[in-house]
């Protein structure tokens, strides 16, 4: 493998990296079921999934793909992968590879819930990305932004509003040159916002319902949008859109938790013990900036119910991962016995 380079795709994030002789790279921009949509130096092709490949490519993802023929040979190296509990517990649902920035999309025209803030900001934490709390649809309800701002301390918090403009610059300068994703329920406004930061119409939208606010899965795929350069010559980054979830399960570890309560972290450092659980254990000094009130209750209970979550994820996990390979063994046992046999 050698360093190659590739002008035409530094816009999309490439950085000389190894490639295979007689191969060259490819971003997926969009994942369809059996096919995918990548950007390579010759432009946008349409690429056939390999099953048997390892890991399973994903929107974000750098492919090492072969010249003519356009065939998966491997998923380059990922900086990092954003993931979910997938449903019904099964695992876990990746939702984007190779992210920087992950915007929490918020409509203001509904209820803006800090638990699913944090959920979103420990994945983003996990995936070694910057979450970013985004509020969309400006002016189309209340907003209480310094109580948003003490629930969320050390997140980034922007207004935006898509129809009217505002917000839309510190949006573009924060994206410029990274790969950002919107992650939020359906009609929170990511795909107005998508369009708004592209100038076009791009991304699919839809309406919401008068009643409550919710939204049609307008955007039915998650799919990667290269924005326009900025007026001072910066590149503008790239955007992934992305279906509205109603429930964020968490796939994380206990550090990734800890980075969404920085202030909880801080504290923990000066711990007696460095295996401290901040549950009564002496010299905890979490314990005891819950005593003197300098650390809110309410978030201190926010950080035991993650770990908890982030725990029993990581239990069902493992048995998901120990069930799986015994399924496969028994099958490959049958395959065996079969053999033994001569096909009979």
């Amino acid at each position: 493998m050698t360093f190659r380079t590739f002008p035409t795709l530094e816009p999309y994030g490439w950085r000389d990296r190894p490639v295979s002789d007689g191969t060259q790279p490819a971003r997926v921009l969009r994942h369809d079921g059996s096919t995918l949509t990548a950007v390579c130096a010759d432009g946008v092709q349409t690429l056939r999934s390999v099953p048997t490949l390892e890991p399973q490519p994903t929107v974000g993802d750098w492919l090492d793909i072969e010249q003519g023929t356009g065939r998966i040979r491997a998923v380059l190296e990922r900086s990092g992968l954003l993931t979910r509990e997938a449903a019904h517990k099964q695992g876990s649902q990746v939702l984007a590879a190779n992210v920087d920035v992950v915007l929490i999309t918020c409509g203001v025209d509904r209820p803006i819930k800090a638990g699913r803030i944090q959920r979103v900001a420990t994945m983003a934490w996990d995936a070694g990305a910057v979450p970013v709390i985004v509020v969309t649809k400006a002016g189309t309800g209340e907003l209480d932004l310094p109580r948003l701002e003490l629930e969320h301390p050390g997140v980034l918090v922007l207004v935006t509003s898509a129809l009217e403009g505002s917000g839309l610059d510190a949006v573009r300068d924060l994206v410029a040159g990274r790969t950002a994703v919107l992650i939020g329920e359906s009609g929170a406004g990511k795909s107005t916002l998508t369009n708004a930061l592209l100038g076009r119409e791009d991304a699919e939208t839809g309406r919401v319902r008068a009643s409550d606010n919710k939204g049609r899965h307008t955007t039915t795929s998650r799919q990667l949008h290269l924005l326009p350069d900025l007026p001072d010559g910066r590149g503008g980054g790239l955007i992934i859109d992305t279906p509205g979830i109603r429930s964020v399960g968490l796939v994380a570890d206990a550090e990734s938790v800890t980075a969404s309560f920085a202030e909880i972290g801080e504290l923990a450092s000066s711990c007696r013990f460095h295996d401290c659980r901040h549950a009564g254990e002496p010299g905890c000094a979490v314990a005891a900036a819950l005593d003197d009130g300098s650390l809110d209750a309410d978030r201190y209970r926010d950080w035991q119910r993650l770990q908890r979550e982030a725990l029993s994820a990581a239990r069902r996990a493992d048995v998901h991962a120990y069930r799986s390979h015994v399924k496969q063994f028994s099958r490959a046992a049958k395959e065996g016995q079969t053999r033994k046999r001569g096909g009979r």
